[in-house]
């Protein structure tokens, strides 16, 4: 995703951010909204170096956090982690392919869920398989939105 200039891509990982506390938040719609603030994270992350992606991830974390006090510490925690491999992954995952853009998100939200799982064991009643069995479905769910949302980037940008 090299088109557009720095400041349209700016605006594209706010508008994400803010379009995921619109659908989660606002429109109330919790986990059946994708989870647009780690896609506006992972693709931000292909473009920046590590230490400031690990950095963009703690923000995120702490605006998550802001707007759902139970994984402030853990959110911003895991977010850190994952910005800093993204931007690390970078070699791994070079060019601009659909399918290796959906794998990249894709592995990114089943850490994000794995890590949030192993920081706070947020279901007790649920065991690991069943959790992270139904993170399976998240993850392709947001990395079936981060392709439609980098599509239709590329298009305007």
């Amino acid at each position: 995703m090299t088109e557009g200039t720095r400041w349209q891509f700016v605006g594209f990982v706010a508008v994400l951010a803010l379009l995921y506390f619109v659908l989660r938040v606002g429109l109330g719609l919790g986990a059946f909204a994708p989870d647009l603030l780690l896609v506006a994270l992972l693709l931000a992350a292909r473009r920046m170096r590590a230490g400031w992606a690990a950095g963009l991830g703690c923000l995120l974390g702490v605006l998550d956090g802001a707007a759902n006090p139970h994984t402030l510490g853990a959110g911003a925690l895991v977010l850190s982690i994952l910005g800093y491999i993204g931007a690390r992954s970078r070699e791994v995952v070079a060019g601009d392919s659909p399918v290796l853009l959906a794998a990249y998100l894709f592995i990114g939200k089943w850490l994000y869920d794995a890590g949030m799982y192993l920081l706070m064991m947020v279901n007790e009643s649920a065991g690991p398989v069943t959790v992270l069995a139904f993170s399976l479905v998240a993850a392709a769910y947001a990395a079936a939105a981060g392709v439609a949302a980098a599509s239709a980037y590329r298009a305007v940008a």
